[in-house]
């Protein structure tokens, strides 16, 4: 059979993608690929040439104002004039991508963002859609911090699609047109939903317990897709490892903050006072690959799998793939959150007594410092470590996806 991936967002949305993408090839299906500029380098060295430009480039888009300042008090019309900016950049250019593309396939996988693009195109050529999500993206009472009634829950998630619609709406109807589909009527998740999509929930169910049962098992969870791969500094990182006490990681993937440099002076200092090593990954972060002390190691990227388990405690920003890195690690974590879905893993670290969080920006030393020697105690490594034992392999989250996508793709068929 024929698939399109066709997923925007950081490597971390990538990636799981990918991984499907390279299962469903080894199993004699034909697999295109679109992503974002950035990413074509990567999609393509694991094996998934030639994969087409697929929108703008997202780590450009995450330095933009709009995404650096979504938890800021705004003024409104600003904001709701930088949000359709931002929403809608580089959507006619994803639709230019995506339909030629997925002419003659018989199923399109995208992921949790730009959903409505890939919907649209499906829509234009009568195929099914399938979408990875890496958080509860649909109204659950998991998510909710209070309990409420789930009239009251359904209500503010259609509120908040509503919202997000007409923010992109102008662009949606722009691709609708192209396309030769008529006027959008209803917010496009009510159309994604009631087309029958598949959504494949890439987060492990322990994480949000009951949640499979509230949905009724309409939306299948396979657990988190990683491809666990090496990094060129994967040696010099073992033997630094080997070389002295279990570390604390520190990484922040594609996120954006203001001083950099600031922050790694406060990890190393408040290492210090604690008597820890300190693994930081720079990510995209601008840095010399020389922490300054002894205790203290700046890389680049790191191999989440190998790496986390031998470290006392993992600190990131709360991304889903790092996340779940860290719990099939069954190490503490600590989440310094930015933006997006991060606090929403936050609450579940902190809820399920694995770790605790706190919101980056709020970050001072003397903040870090009390989370470290939280997450650092034994009861939470404990915790964090029968918690990873029971964690769904990634082999075993792939086989499922491609299954489940096999048979949606062969449903569309008949």
């Amino acid at each position: 059979m024929k698939f399109v991936v066709a997923v925007h967002g950081t490597r971390g949305d990538i990636e799981p993608c990918a991984a499907v993408g390279l299962a469903l090839r080894d199993r004699g299906h034909e697999v295109r690929m679109a992503v974002p500029p950035n990413l074509i380098g990567f999609v393509e060295k694991v094996g998934l040439a030639p994969a087409a430009a697929y929108g703008v480039d997202s780590q450009k888009q995450l330095d933009n104002d709009v995404f650096r300042n979504f938890w800021k008090p705004q003024n409104p019309v600003t904001a709701l004039r930088e949000g359709i900016a931002y929403i809608a950049e580089g959507w006619a250019d994803m639709n230019a991508a995506l339909a030629p593309l997925a002419h003659g396939a018989d199923l399109i996988l995208t992921g949790t963002t730009y959903q409505e693009v890939a919907a649209n195109v499906a829509e234009h050529h009568g195929i099914p859609l399938a979408a990875l999500h890496y958080f509860p993206a649909r109204p659950n009472r998991q998510i909710v911090p209070v309990p409420l009634p789930m009239w009251m829950i359904r209500s503010g998630f259609a509120g908040l699609e509503w919202g997000l619609w007409r923010l992109s709406k102008k662009a949606e109807d722009a691709q609708r047109r192209e396309l030769g589909l008529p006027p959008a009527r209803v917010r496009s998740v009510r159309r994604i939903v009631e087309s029958g999509a598949l959504e494949i929930q890439a987060y492990d169910e322990r994480l949000f317990p009951g949640l499979s049962a509230e949905w009724g098992g309409t939306r299948p969870m396979v657990g988190a897709i990683t491809m666990g791969l090496g990094t060129d500094g994967d040696d010099d990182v073992a033997s630094w490892i080997d070389a002295g006490k279990p570390p604390i990681y520190f990484g922040f993937g594609s996120m954006p903050v203001s001083d950099p440099a600031a922050a790694v002076r406060m990890i190393s200092e408040v290492c210090a006072e604690l008597g820890q090593r300190a693994l930081i990954s720079s990510g995209v972060w601008d840095l010399p690959h020389d922490g300054g002390s002894d205790h203290v190691m700046v890389v680049g990227a790191v191999n989440h799998a190998a790496v986390f388990p031998r470290c006392r405690a993992v600190v990131h920003h709360g991304g889903a793939g790092t996340t779940a890195a860290g719990l099939r690690a069954g190490v503490p974590t600590l989440i310094l959150w930015v933006a997006a879905d991060q606090p929403i893993f936050a609450r579940q670290i902190r809820r399920l007594k694995v770790g605790t969080s706190h919101r980056f920006s709020a970050l001072t030393p003397d903040l870090l410092r009390t989370a470290l020697q939280t997450v650092l105690q034994p009861d939470y490594a404990a915790r964090a470590r029968a918690f990873g034992a029971e964690v769904t392999p990634p082999d075993a989250s792939v086989a499922t996806a491609v299954r489940l996508l096999e048979d949606a793709a062969a449903a569309g068929r008949r």
